[in-house]
Order: structure tokens, then C-alpha cells, then sequence
């Protein structure tokens, strides 16, 4: 080896973190409509806290005290991998309608349907709130 070249070392790329309570709370400022249920992986009650208004803002509330119990349960469940959970939640709860967490997931064709369709007329963007951890772990799988 010439003298003064310096080897530099290979830096691993670590896994996103599953779910991560920071945008938890964040989702849970719009909790009456169910996000940050449907982000920790809870479809029915997320389902039911967008039509009650987060239990008439009573279940909103008491989700403050059980988003930390949500966090460990989703972290347990869902793949860490080198496809963001918070990336693809960010995109979908802000920019679903157009489909950019799709692309994102790289699903371009599906992406594209939403992007003209308005998230299927958004009804997929619901579909995706039901289903995004699950995409996202599949992203990671493989």
C-alpha cells in the first residue's frame, strides 16, 4: 500500500426504524381523523376515529396517554428495512390523493392511476391507510 493513502471505511447503511413516536404525535394533531391509529397499524379504530371524529375528541385525548403502547406494538410487528415507514406515512397523509407514496414504493403504475385519478377518486387512498404498513414491510422483505 503507498505510504499516506488512508483506507476509508465502508459506513453500513442502517435500517429505517419501524415507528417512531415523534411522527406518531404528529399524526395524532389530526387524530380525529383516525392517522396515527392507522399509522401504528390499528385499521378498524383509525376507521372509526375518521367517522367519529376521534370519538367525539374523547378517544383523541386518551390517545395521548396509549400512542407510547401503540409504538412498541408497531415496532414488534411491522419489517425495518430500507424503505421508510415515516417517508411513505408523510407522503400518503399529505400528498395521498396524488399518489406520491406510491411512487415512492415504487409502484409506478398504481402511482400514476392515483395521480390522475385523484387516489381513485379516494377511495385508494383509504384503501391505503388500511394497507400501508403492510406495503412498506413487503418493500423491506425484499
Amino acid at each position: 500500500m503507498a505510504q499516506g493513502l488512508k483506507l476509508i471505511p465502508r459506513v453500513r447503511r442502517l435500517p429505517f426504524m419501524s415507528h417512531g413516536l415523534l411522527l406518531g404525535y404528529v399524526l395524532w394533531i389530526f387524530g380525529f381523523t383516525g392517522a396515527h391509529r392507522f399509522y401504528y397499524g390499528r385499521p378498524i379504530t383509525g376507521t372509526i376515529w375518521f367517522f367519529t371524529l376521534g370519538l367525539l375528541g374523547i378517544g383523541w385525548l386518551v390517545d395521548l396517554l396509549l400512542i407510547p403502547g401503540m409504538a412498541r406494538s408497531a415496532k414488534r410487528r411491522y419489517r425495518e428495512g430500507s424503505t421508510s415507514y415515516a417517508v411513505a406515512w408523510i407522503l400518503l397523509t399529505f400528498l395521498g390523493v396524488l399518489g406520491i407514496h406510491r411512487f415512492y414504493l415504487g409502484k409506478w403504475l398504481t402511482g400514476l392511476a392515483w395521480l390522475v385519478t385523484g387516489g381513485m377518486f379516494g377511495i385508494g387512498v383509504l384503501y391505503d391507510y388500511w394497507t400501508l404498513n403492510e406495503q412498506v414491510s413487503e418493500a423491506n422483505a425484499g
